[in-house]
């Protein structure tokens, strides 16, 4: 079995960093290929790599079968499936549709804190002029991450307790709160100072700056 994982610029695409966090939390080897975004050459190549046009892509390879999967939470999904002992959902049901609910969420809302808040993963940018649906977007991340960590997350830290693709999903977001300097309650930061303190955070960001030092972003 051989993954390759297909993902844009490291400093910008939030996308990508999501199936990227789940692989390094399995553990498994990966081969990894970086498209990079915004310029001219950018939408043929990743064309070429992925049927949907877009970034990140897993290509997995076994048994003499090829085959790609992509979107971000379809990848993190499949992965979950194909590495049960990852644990990467909850094994209580309950959970577990829980963590799903909140992993879509992030997949299909949040689009102000999308526009506003773009990633920019190891840069620091002043706050700027948030809209209303901005504001009331964030607070709806807080509250959600509030309700996960008092209720679930006392045991690991993390949404759900141990870490899951719940987590996954809003690493993102981590980034962006850090990025343009939101406030967050105490209990919040240090969920957030956990999330950015995985090794898989470290490396992105160190890549993120070598694109960012090599003028590639």
């Amino acid at each position: 079995m051989t993954y390759t994982l297909i993902v844009g610029t490291k400093e910008w695409s939030s996308w990508s960093l999501r199936p990227y966090v789940a692989l390094r939390h399995i553990g498994v080897a990966f081969k990894e290929e970086v498209v990079p975004l915004r310029r001219h050459t950018s939408s043929a190549e990743v064309q070429k790599r992925s049927r949907s046009g877009r970034v990140p892509v897993l290509e997995i390879e076994e048994k003499g079968e090829r085959y790609h999967v992509w979107d971000s939470l379809a990848i993190c999904e499949t992965l979950a499936d194909r590495h049960p002992e990852a644990k990467l959902l909850p094994d209580d049901p309950k959970l577990r549709a829980l963590a799903r609910a909140y992993s879509a969420e992030m997949h299909s809302g949040f689009p102000d804190v999308r526009e506003q808040l773009t990633m920019e993963f190891v840069r620091e940018i002043p706050t700027p002029d948030l809209r209303d649906a901005t504001r009331a977007q964030i607070e709806r991340i807080k509250s959600a991450w509030s309700d996960a960590l008092g209720e679930y997350g006392k045991d690991g830290g993390f949404l759900f307790g141990r870490f899951s693709i719940a987590d996954c999903m809003y690493a993102p977001v981590v980034s962006r709160f850090r990025t343009y300097g939101i406030a967050l309650s105490a209990p919040l930061k240090a969920y957030c100072d956990r999330i950015w303190a995985l090794p898989a955070m470290k490396d992105w960001g160190k890549a993120a700056k070598a694109e960012v030092d090599a003028g590639l972003a």
